[in-house]
């Protein structure tokens, strides 16, 4: 089993937080607030020891998955995140003006 197939997104939603979990332990958070049917993001990391594996991304594409299953617009203020849906054409639609 590869490392990927080992993640999962998780919403902590009592924290207003999406964790990244490898096996259990979290290696990477999405902080964001919902406003009148508007998920706003203002932060994304991945933990030190696990930055370039491409987590960030993988925890980007699922909070972008789970905000279209909540019919949500995302307003993504992280630069990070911006940037990865800029570079996602697939999560334009869901981008809030």
């Amino acid at each position: 089993m590869s490392e990927y197939e080992q993640l999962e997104v998780v919403d902590v939603s009592t924290g207003h937080c999406y964790e990244l979990r490898l096996n259990g332990e979290c290696v990477g958070s999405a902080t964001y607030r919902v406003r009148d049917g508007v998920m706003t993001i203002p932060h994304v990391q991945t933990e030190p020891a696990h930055r370039g594996k491409d987590f960030a991304a993988r925890l980007m594409a699922g909070v972008l998955a789970d905000a279209r299953a909540r019919q949500l617009r995302v307003r993504p203020t992280c630069s990070y995140a911006a940037a990865y849906m800029r570079r996602h054409p697939e999560s334009h639609d869901l981008h809030a003006t």
